[in-house]
C-alpha cells in the first residue's frame, strides 16, 4: 500500500502543466516583452529629438558663419570698405594682445601670490615640526641619561656583591639582589619611554608637508587692485593715440558696424596700431608705477559685500595717469565696467 502512494506521488511529478498555466505564463511574458519594448522606443524617440535639436543649433551656427562670410566678402569687395575691414580686424588683433597681455599678468600675480602664501604656511609648519622634533629629542636625551646612570649604578652594585666575603654575603646579598631587580625593572621602563619617544619623532619626521590652501579675500582684493592697475596702464598706453576705445570696439561690434574712413584715415590707424605695440614696455619697468596706482584704486574701491573680492565698477571707474615725476592725474573710464580687454574675466574670484 505504502508503495503505491510513492507511485501515485512520483507519477504526479512528471505530469504536464495545465494548459491554462502555460497560457497565462505566456501572456505574462508577452506583456513584459511589451512593456519592455515601451521603454526602450521612448528612449529611442528621446534621443532622437536630442539628435534633431543638435541639428536645428549646428544647422543655425553655420548659417551665421555663411552670413557673416558673405558679409565679409561683400565688404572686401567693396572699395569703400575693404580698408575698413584690414583696420578692424588689426584693432580686434590689438585687442586680443591686450587680453593675452593681461591674462598672462593676472595669472603670473596669482601664482606669485599662491606660492608666497604656500611658503609661509611651509615656512609655519616645518618650524612647528622642527619645535616638536627638538622637543622629542632633548626628552630621548633626558632618558639615554637615566638609562646611563642605571647602568653604571647597576654595575656598581653588581661589582660590590661579587667583592663581598662569603660572611658579608650572608647578611647583605638578599638587599643588594632586592637593588639589582629594582634597578633592573627601572632600566627596562626608561627603554620602553625611549623606544616610544623614537617612534614620536620618526612619525614626526615622516609627516607630510600640508597642502596649498586658497587665498584669503584680503590677498584676492590686493591682486585684483593690481590687475585694475594693469589694465589702465594698457588703456594709457593706447588711449594716447585713441586705439584703446577703438580696439574695445572692434570686440562688441561686426565687421562693417563701424567705419574708420578713407584708405588714408585706415592706414594711419594701422601704422600707429604698429607704432603702439612696439613701444610696449615691460612689466618690470613700470612696476612702480602699477604699486602706486593700485593703492589709489584701492582706497577708493568699494565692495558691495564683506567677502566680495572685485570691488563695485561704479567705484573703481578711475584712470590714473602717474608721470616720472610722480604726478598724478585722473580721468573718468569704467575700464571694469565696460569690461576692457576681458579684465572681468582676469580678476581673481
Amino acid at each position: 500500500m505504502q508503495r503505491e502512494r510513492e507511485v501515485t506521488n512520483l507519477t504526479g511529478l512528471f505530469k504536464a502543466e495545465p494548459e491554462e498555466t502555460r497560457d497565462k505564463d505566456k501572456l505574462i511574458d508577452l506583456f513584459r516583452n511589451r512593456a519592455e519594448l515601451k521603454i526602450e522606443f521612448a528612449a529611442l524617440r528621446d534621443e532622437k529629438h536630442q539628435l534633431q535639436d543638435r541639428i536645428k543649433v549646428h544647422e543655425g551656427a553655420t548659417a551665421r558663419v555663411q552670413q557673416q562670410m558673405e558679409h565679409l566678402e561683400n565688404l572686401l569687395s567693396d572699395p569703400e570698405w575693404v580698408n575698413t575691414v584690414v583696420a578692424f580686424y588689426q584693432l580686434r588683433r590689438l585687442a586680443k594682445k591686450c587680453t593675452s597681455k593681461l591674462s598672462k599678468f593676472a595669472e603670473q600675480l596669482k601664482q606669485q601670490r599662491e606660492q608666497r602664501a604656500h611658503g609661509q604656511l611651509l615656512d609655519e609648519w616645518n618650524e612647528q615640526r622642527g619645535g616638536r622634533e627638538a622637543t622629542i629629542e632633548a626628552e630621548i636625551g633626558e632618558q639615554r641619561m637615566q638609562s646611563q646612570l642605571l647602568e653604571d649604578r647597576l654595575q656598581a652594585v653588581r661589582n660590590k656583591l661579587a667583592a663581598m666575603n662569603s660572611f658579608v654575603k650572608m647578611f647583605r646579598r638578599k638587599s643588594l639582589e632586592t637593588e639589582i631587580d629594582q634597578i633592573v625593572t627601572r632600566s627596562e621602563l626608561v627603554q620602553a619611554k625611549e623606544n616610544e619617544l623614537l617612534r614620536a619623532l620618526q612619525e614626526v619626521q615622516n609627516l607630510d608637508p600640508p597642502d596649498p590652501e586658497g587665498l584669503d579675500i584680503a590677498s584676492k582684493r590686493t591682486i585684483n587692485f593690481m590687475i585694475l592697475s594693469f589694465i589702465q596702464q594698457l588703456y594709457l598706453h593706447f588711449e594716447e593715440d585713441g586705439l584703446a576705445a577703438m580696439a574695445r570696439e572692434s570686440t562688441v561690434k561686426s565687421v562693417g558696424a563701424v567705419n574708420y574712413g578713407s584708405k588714408y584715415e585706415c592706414d594711419e590707424i594701422i601704422e600707429r596700431i604698429g607704432k603702439r605695440l612696439k613701444s610696449m614696455k615691460s612689466v618690470s619697468e613700470f612696476a612702480e608705477v602699477l604699486q602706486k596706482r593700485a593703492k589709489l584704486i584701492a582706497d577708493r574701491a568699494m565692495f558691495r559685500n564683506d567677502d566680495d573680492v572685485v570691488p563695485a565698477p561704479e567705484s573703481v571707474a578711475t584712470v590714473y595717469s602717474i608721470d616720472v615725476n610722480g604726478v598724478v592725474r585722473e580721468k573718468g573710464v569704467s575700464l571694469l565696467g565696460d569690461n576692457y580687454f576681458g579684465v572681468a574675466q582676469a580678476l581673481s574670484r
